[in-house]
């Protein structure tokens, strides 16, 4: 019931930035729990930032410091904002909303909705 549509990837080089949008349509659409993953080339797909019930942003470790999670209510849109870039973070991002059974662990929920996916290629 929730439409999920990423945009903003690209490519870009070693310690450039690109910032990730995820439009929301539809109405089921929770502001108080979302999230967004990627996946890279035969590997798993994993969390990279999270905004949960208590109103706190967590980060993998991976990118703590260098990316910034960010919504906009009013727009239901989310953000993801990402600095200081390295080839590592190469992969395809996706963005995830409404939280539907709790993990125990980063990113702490199992998300009902998903997005296609943005391709995020850095460069060395």
């Amino acid at each position: 019931q929730v439409q999920l549509v990423e945009s903003g990837g690209g490519s870009v080089q070693a310690g450039g930035s690109l910032s990730l949008s995820c439009a929301a349509s539809g109405d089921t659409y929770s502001r108080y729990c979302m999230a967004w993953f990627r996946q890279a080339p035969g590997k798993e797909r994993e969390g990279v930032a999270a905004f949960h019930f208590s109103a706190i942003t967590t980060y993998a470790d991976s990118v703590k410091g260098r990316f910034t999670f960010s919504k906009d209510s009013a727009k239901n849109t989310l953000y993801l904002e990402m600095n200081n870039l390295k080839p590592e973070d190469t992969a395809e991002y996706y963005c995830a909303a409404d939280c539907v059974r709790w993990l125990g662990y980063f990113p702490w929920y199992e998300y009902k909705y998903w997005g296609q996916g943005t391709q995020v290629t850095v460069s060395s």
